[in-house]
């Protein structure tokens, strides 16, 4: 958890999150929390990474415990945007470790306090820790049951990870992702609690599971998860492992290692079996009960979406506390937010996620309504009066079509929502669709490898308005099921069109496709980007030429301004041609990724070090300043703007890589997605 801190928690980037006076939407649970003056925000995760450092050194436990687990849980509440289901379990082990005997052992507070040194703890401590990663393991593995996941169209594109190439000897990537993505992580969450509980079977369990979390920690971006249960598999093991492994080292280093004798008795264990009941005291009464009540409440919570109906979407609940983990995958097509306002009547658009620090809010309809919300209070900055705030949202989950998340019509700002009761304006998921994935992914595979295609599911009644650049040649709509009227808006002429038949759509123009059936309507995209198509050839003839210049069996040489793709400095006065420039751009990023994927293991290692280094320096000298500033008062902004480019300094490497070096990760956004722009 302390190395979480400066992580996943977000303290490396504190100050570009919660920079004073920053206008910024807000996603709390709660809607009274408010962050703090960011200097206040570096103190209280000061407080908060203490904390974890004194829960695992075992100093002044109970008192880090509260420093670790009150602003924890703050922040928890604070941004729902970040929820997920390892922050939450991080939450629900800083409050058990506040409640067990976790300092008993190799601790500082066994060395100053001796009546807690080596002492025994009580089973229900064990039983608590144990029981919440048996249902992180269990319920998991209940939520795979989901006809997604168990079709395998969850997590579909995973098997092409260079992880699963040893099992494609033998099984195709479709079969690979079927069987041990998709099979093999269900069984795994459903057995893996079962197996780590008994000794016969947890020597294997171990194996799996060390594999699996291994895996996953190259898979997903899920910070210090891996690592965290990892961690916890020693919880289903004897009590004594630990000391047990710390007699196997030589004397000498034993002394400096935690004891190896048996533990002494506790005065809060009760012995003696049977015959000792009667003299349980009201406090181990308490702690039983509290152990059976908890486990209890677990169970239920990831069940509890009947409750809080608001937060239900496509999927149940507030992403978190389900352990629904990848069940679902999501692809944003396009996301538009309009703007009226109240008085004028004037249209506006917004560009998505103006005023935002996430993407989340695009999933859930209560952190749309909170975005509405928050934007009708920023507009009247801009000369928006009594601003009306309309969102128009396609998603594909889990590879069915895209479709609309909520009714374009409705003006959220004033749209009723509660968490008690299910959102009106959210539409519903078209499940009766979903047999259709098969029949897109034929459709998909008989493309030519210039040719995009793009699935769209509409209600009755509505309309998409789209615009089809000239970049795209050989637009064309196909209609799947149903009916739809294509309005073609500077032609002013109506086509109507049923299952089975398609036309040609004007580049350049808009045009919008009204469902007129009773029935949902479906219909499919066809383009192709001959802009970008052209751009590939000319630099593959580029790509050709430098090559015939360096193998000698040019036939001219190139003309001046072709030079540089030889590496050759520009001609002077001259000015770049745009193609050349792509090319060297091009170029430069494909020479970063052979450097990475070629790199060494000591080099990779090297970098991620590096990576680290730098993320936790920044953290420390950020905290610094913050610290002085509220000890001292803050310097003049000119000392303050050094201090901070010397928290920023990332190395003389760093500086002279150059810019785009980073291309081997893509950089296209949900909003803005790399292929599919005929929306």
């Amino acid at each position: 958890m302390a190395l979480d801190v400066p992580q996943e928690r977000g303290l490396g980037q504190l100050d570009q999150r919660f920079l004073d006076g920053l206008e910024v939407c807000r996603f709390p649970l709660l809607p009274f929390l408010r962050p703090l003056p960011l200097d206040w925000m570096y103190l209280l995760y000061t407080v908060m990474f203490l904390g974890a450092l004194g829960i695992m050194l075992g100093c002044c436990y109970r008192l880090s415990c509260a420093a670790f687990l009150g602003p924890y849980w703050y922040l928890l509440l604070l941004d729902k945007t970040s929820w997920n289901n390892h922050s939450y379990l991080y939450g629900l082990l800083a409050f058990q470790l506040a409640l067990v005997g976790a300092d008993r052992y190799g601790s500082v507070d066994g060395l100053l306090r001796p009546q807690k040194r080596n002492a025994h703890v009580p089973l229900w401590n064990y039983a608590l820790l144990r029981a919440q990663i048996f249902i992180v393991y269990f319920i998991a593995g209940l939520k795979k049951l989901d006809a997604d996941w168990v079709g395998g169209y969850s997590m579909n594109s995973l098997a092409r990870h260079w992880l699963f190439a040893p099992f494609k000897l033998v099984l195709s990537e479709e079969m690979t992702s079927l069987l041990v993505v998709h099979g093999g992580g269900l069984v795994l969450d459903l057995s893996a609690g079962f197996l780590l509980f008994f000794d016969a079977t947890r020597p294997l369990a171990l194996v799996f599971v060390t594999y699996f979390h291994c895996m996953n920690s190259q898979l997903f971006s899920i910070g210090m998860f891996s690592y965290t249960m990892l961690a916890s598999s020693g919880l289903f093991c004897h009590p004594s492992w630990p000391r047990r492994l710390c007699a196997r080292f030589p004397p000498r280093l034993r002394r400096v290692l935690p004891s190896t004798q048996p533990p002494r008795t506790s005065p809060d264990c009760q012995y003696g079996g049977r015959g000792g009941r009667g003299s349980l005291r009201p406090r181990q009464h308490l702690a039983a009960a509290f152990t059976v009540l908890y486990v209890l409440e677990q169970l239920f919570l990831p069940y509890s979406h009947f409750i809080t109906q608001g937060y239900n979407n496509w999927t149940n609940g507030l992403y978190g506390y389900s352990w629904d983990m990848m069940v679902h995958s999501r692809f944003h097509q396009h996301v538009k937010i309009t703007y009226r306002d109240g008085l004028t009547g004037e249209v506006g658009y917004l560009k998505p996620g103006v005023f935002t620090q996430s993407r989340r809010w695009k999933d859930h309809a209560d952190m749309l309504k909170q975005y509405s919300t928050c934007l009708s209070q920023l507009l009247p900055r801009y000369n928006v009066s009594q601003p009306q705030i309309y969102f128009d949202i396609w998603v594909s989950i889990n590879d069915r079509f895209q479709q609309r998340l909520v009714d374009p019509r409705v003006d959220l700002v004033r749209a009723p929502w509660s968490p008690w009761s299910p959102t009106p304006w959210v539409l519903p998921l078209l499940l009766e669709l979903s047999p259709w994935r098969e029949r897109l992914q034929e459709l998909e595979n008989q493309l030519d490898g210039h040719t995009d295609a793009v699935f769209i599911a509409d209600f009755p009644g509505l309309h998409l308005e789209n615009f089809v650049s000239e970049d795209l040649g050989n637009t064309s709509l196909r209609v799947l099921r149903g009916e739809v009227l294509v309005e073609l808006v500077e032609q002013q002429r109506n086509h109507s069109l049923r299952e089975g038949e398609g036309m040609q759509l004007p580049a350049g123009q808009y045009h919008k496709v009204h469902t007129v059936s009773a029935e949902p309507s479906c219909y499919m995209y066809l383009y192709v980007n001959t802009t970008a198509l052209a751009l590939e050839r000319n630099l593959t003839r580029l790509q050709e030429l430098r090559e015939q210049v360096e193998n000698g069996t040019a036939k001219e040489p190139l003309p001046p301004e072709l030079r540089p793709i030889l590496g050759e400095p520009p001609v002077p006065g001259a000015p770049p041609d745009p193609l050349v420039s792509a090319f060297l751009r091009r170029q430069q990023r494909l020479e970063e990724q052979q450097r990475r994927r070629e790199a060494s293991l000591a080099q990779r290692l090297l970098r991620f070090l590096r990576k680290k280094f730098y993320l936790f320096r920044r953290s420390a000298l950020m905290t610094c300043i913050s610290l002085r500033n509220l000890a001292l008062g803050r310097p003049p902004l000119q000392q303050l703007a050094q201090e901070v480019a010397f928290a920023n300094w990332r190395g003389e490497e760093e500086e002279a890589r150059p810019e785009g070096g980073g291309g081997a990760q893509g950089s296209t956004s949900s909003e803005y997605p790399k292929e599919p722009h005929v929306f």
